[in-house]
């Protein structure tokens, strides 16, 4: 194996002189000790050398050159392995051929002599790409400069009639597209035939017509995100300097360093002598001395003005394209953007135009953006928060308005675009948690800090986040005063601020004061009509705020009816704008409201669905309080007294938190109906229609809803002690089973009868009119008859539960 890095050495040219004082660089280089091993990626590039082509292509320091060591030293390759170390950017082609070929007969590749190329029966291959590239170069080649298309027609044939391939690795190859060494290099591929493999390695795409081998399927790949460590292999990176620390810490330092492996080394060796290794990782970063010297020196350095500004002002961005660099970079350095992707691999494609820079580069970037121009920084957030803005990206302009500390641009931002919903917590898609964690402001320095209603009502809404809720009440109360203050020709702007005004109350309102919640969606339901429909859509959040304060009030009121289209509504709303609690709530007071009607299995699995997925412990939700009283009142009508009683004082606790006078007073209900049939005994139908009378909290029209739902949970309780297993055909009592399906709240009729007799036969809908002379229609009746009182759906779960009741 030869020499692996710059050396100086003499080799034979191909037309028989000396060229001396060449650099060697060839060989393949000695396996280094420190090296990680990488088996997943090795398979890889020993898949891709048995294909044309290969190419290895990231950021300096990504570990390329000693991945590609370590898969030609250690795994088989398909023939001999020729290696060039190359010049980079700086390749000439005479020092370049003249290692390609040195490399070639070291690798055992028997090569002609240069001038037999020009004889007239040399290998047509050989003339072929002798001729295409003379026509290539032309006049163009400088005078004195080597034949180079000869030489590569010498390759090319020789390769060509080889009867076992030979893998050439060309490492931090980085030539210009359209230079003679591109060129050459691309035409020795084309014409050498399958015995030729390239192995390329570079900083950026190597200018191989990749497109073509892509499409042909004859490209393997391996890229920046391909070469990041993961956590295994930055565990064994740690080893190496003798630092053992918990997978977690592992994980964070792999993610802070983006996998890149010189960054991870770099934290390596600092570790080695940092007395809290743990500490270490938490505060490391690209501001780190180490890594900022590293990349300075080896990126920074060599680019030019232009590029160099174009790096630095466009660090601020998470997400950059090529209109918005020039946004913040201008003109003539924004013209250098295409260049930039192509030459930079810390730019890692995002897809449609964006790209994300590298996040150690990206810190780097900064820390010399306010080293080199501090007075620029608020300036270009600014911009990069209107360029955003006016592209409907509203996180990230939200994000850059606050970072330039313009509170006021970052508010008609969020009122401007109806995102009060993000703020509040109404949708899984939310704005920077810095919005949420701003200070609020001093009640007496409100109309000095906030000069406009935007301002006031995203404080108001951050505020109620915060569970500030004075700060809100007078957030809100400030930003009524200066709507008076918006001129009313801008009908737009007034009216964007007048429904995140009701979104505001209707969040806040809508467990503590029901009706004023209910005056506030009433307020939005006529705003909607005054706002782009389009941006409307795109929010279902707030149609779901309404749909669901709607729904709790009408339940409240007795309109059941209406409850459960407005809450069912809502229900599917939440589901679009993808927000778990707006969810959890119209499940919740779906529940609530099947147990009023009591339908205690619907009940039982609108709970259940409402817990899917499961609250944290911490959260407070007006929906808690509802699913332990409906539990409770399920658990009671099974006559699961100890259960019952579990879920009232968990729903006390909840209810002490969030307080909801209404769920209060159906677990006063439920409570008494635990006390009524703990003995056993079934009460009196007396004693049972007493116990809602009582409740002054219930309106009239839910008054009778509510002695038919006690009547019929009662008699399920009861049907509980007298379930009893099969033992020998016979029926012995037992007091009650763990958990059983209600017992049917109404018994069925001598024709309900008849048509579950026949459903239990498998028989159709036709089957059973034609067999009982009845029309289609009335069988369908009294389907529906049999379903309701058994709380089912389908004809299985009829058939099933009859004959758990025994009716069957």
């Amino acid at each position: 194996m030869g020499e692996w890095g710059k050396g100086q050495g003499s080799a034979e040219a191909d037309d028989g002189s000396s060229t001396t004082a060449l650099p060697a660089r060839v060989g393949v280089p000695p396996l280094p000790t420190w090296l990680v091993p990488r088996p997943r990626l090795t398979d890889r590039l020993a898949r891709g050398a048995l294909g044309p082509l290969t190419v290895v292509v990231g950021p300096v320091g990504a570990g390329k050159s000693a991945l590609t060591v370590e898969w030609a030293c250690t795994r088989g390759t398909p023939g001999p392995v020729a290696w060039v170390a190359c010049d980079g950017a700086e390749e000439q082609p005479d020092v370049f051929w003249a290692r390609v070929t040195t490399a070639l007969r070291e690798a055992g590749v028997d090569l002609p002599r240069f001038p037999d190329v020009l004889h007239p029966d040399a290998e047509p291959a050989g003339a072929a790409v002798r001729d295409e590239l003379a026509a290539e170069e032309g006049s163009s080649r400088p005078a004195g400069a080597p034949e180079s298309p000869l030489l590569i027609a010498a390759l090319a044939a020789a390769l060509a009639r080889r009867t076992e391939p030979v893998v050439l690795v060309l490492d931090d190859f980085q030539p210009d597209a359209g230079s003679p060494v591109a060129r050459g290099t691309a035409c020795l591929l084309r014409h050498a035939g399958p015995m030729l493999r390239l192995v390329v390695t570079s900083r950026r795409d190597p200018p191989l017509h990749l497109h073509r081998y892509r499409l042909a399927g004859e490209l393997t790949e391996l890229r920046t995100a391909d070469l990041a460590f993961d956590d295994r292999e930055t565990a064994a990176l740690l080893a190496q300097h003798g630092v053992h620390v918990p997978r977690p810490v592992v994980s964070t330092l792999r993610k802070r360093a983006d996998g890149w492996a010189a960054g991870l080394r770099l934290a390596a060796m600092s570790m080695q002598e940092h007395p809290h290794p743990e500490t270490f990782v938490a505060q490391f970063a690209g501001d780190d001395e180490a890594v900022v010297s590293y990349l300075v020196e080896e990126v920074l350095d060599g680019q030019s003005p232009q590029m160099r500004r174009l790096l630095v002002t466009t660090s601020i961005l998470e997400h950059l394209n090529a209109e918005l660099a020039t946004e913040l970079a201008g003109g003539e350095a924004g013209a250098h953007f295409p260049a930039l992707v192509g030459q930079n691999s810390f730019l890692q494609y995002a897809g449609h135009g964006w790209y994300r820079c590298h996040r150690m580069f990206a810190d780097v970037l900064r820390v010399r953006l306010r080293h080199e121009a501090p007075d620029q920084v608020a300036a270009l957030h600014r911009r990069a928060a209107a360029w955003l803005g006016e592209h409907g990206l509203l996180a990230e302009a939200v994000r850059h308005a606050l970072a330039a500390g313009d509170w006021g641009h970052a508010s008609h931002l969020v009122v401007h675009q109806l995102a009060i919903g993000r703020v509040l917590a109404l949708t899984g898609v939310r704005l920077p948690e810095e919005l949420v964690r701003r200070p609020a402001a001093h009640v007496p320095e409100l109309p000095q800090r906030l000069p406009d209603p935007e301002s006031a009502l995203v404080t108001a809404a951050t505020a109620l986040r915060r569970g500030e809720e004075s700060a809100c009440a007078e957030a809100l109360d400030l930003a009524d005063h200066l709507l008076t203050e918006v001129p009313w020709d801008d009908a737009h702007r007034v009216a964007r601020c007048r429904l995140t005004h009701a979104v505001i109350r209707m969040t806040r309102d809508r467990c503590r004061d029901p009706g004023a919640a209910r005056a506030a969606a009433d307020d939005a339901e006529e705003l909607f009509a005054q706002v782009p429909r389009a941006l409307l859509a795109d929010r279902p959040e707030l149609r779901a705020l309404v749909l669901s304060v709607r729904g709790r009030a009408e339940l409240r009121d007795g309109g059941l009816k209406t409850a459960e289209a407005l809450l069912t509504a809502g229900l599917k709303a939440a589901g679009a704008a993808e927000n778990d609690v707006l969810r959890r709530d119209c499940l919740a007071e779906l529940a609530l409201l099947e147990a009023l009607r009591g339908r205690f299995r619907a009940a039982d699995e609108l709970a259940g669905h409402a817990q899917r997925p499961p609250l944290p412990a911490c959260t407070q939700s007006p929906s808690l309080a509802v699913l332990h009283v409906v539990r409770a009142w399920v658990g009671m009508a099974r006559h699961e007294s100890a259960r019952a009683r579990a879920e009232l004082a968990r729903a006390r606790a909840a209810l002490g938190t969030v307080p909801d006078p209404f769920v209060a007073g159906v677990g006063t209900l439920v409570a008494a109906l635990v006390s009524a049939t703990e003995s056993g005994v079934p009460p009196s139908p007396e004693v049972v229609a007493a116990i809602p009378a009582s409740a002054d909290w219930l309106t009239e029209g839910l008054r009778q809803p509510v002695r038919q739902a006690c009547a019929a949970s009662v008699g399920a309780a009861h049907a509980c002690t007298l379930r009893i297993p099969r033992v020998g055909g016979r029926a012995a009592l037992t007091e009650r089973q763990e958990w059983h399906d209600d017992a049917p709240v109404e018994a069925l009729s001598a024709r309900e009868h008849d048509v579950l007799r026949r459903l239990a036969q498998m028989m159709t809908t036709e089957e059973i009119a034609a067999d009982l002379y009845l029309s289609v229609n009335t069988v369908k009746t009294h389907l529906k008859g049999v379903y309701r009182k058994l709380a089912v759906t389908r004809r299985s779960a009829a058939v099933r539960r009859a004959r758990e009741l025994e009716l069957l």
